[in-house]
């Protein structure tokens, strides 16, 4: 598959990440708001928390905010740090 555009890229990083078995859609029914920085980035949180996930992986620094907040407690890790638990495995 050639993938020419940003818009395919896209779609084939969303194609294969529903596809995948160990995923699951979470439809967050609170929004937490706790981003100010970048309210764009709450939908992201928003999901972490109703997933109930340990933490986020992003490099992106809005989300250190989260460490802010006691609760709800989400944890933030950077793509480097994720890469070496997953190499540890």
């Amino acid at each position: 598959m050639r993938i020419s555009g940003n818009k395919e890229y896209t779609e084939a990083v969303i194609t294969t990440i529903v596809k995948a078995r160990n995923a699951e859609r979470v439809v967050p029914s609170y929004r937490f708001n706790l981003i100010h920085a970048d309210p764009d980035d709450n939908k992201f949180v928003d999901c972490a928390i109703a997933a109930g996930a340990t933490f986020i992986v992003s490099n992106d620094k809005h989300f250190l905010e989260l460490g802010n907040y006691g609760f709800p407690k989400v944890g933030l890790c950077s793509l480097s740090d994720f890469l070496n638990v997953v190499r540890s495995l």
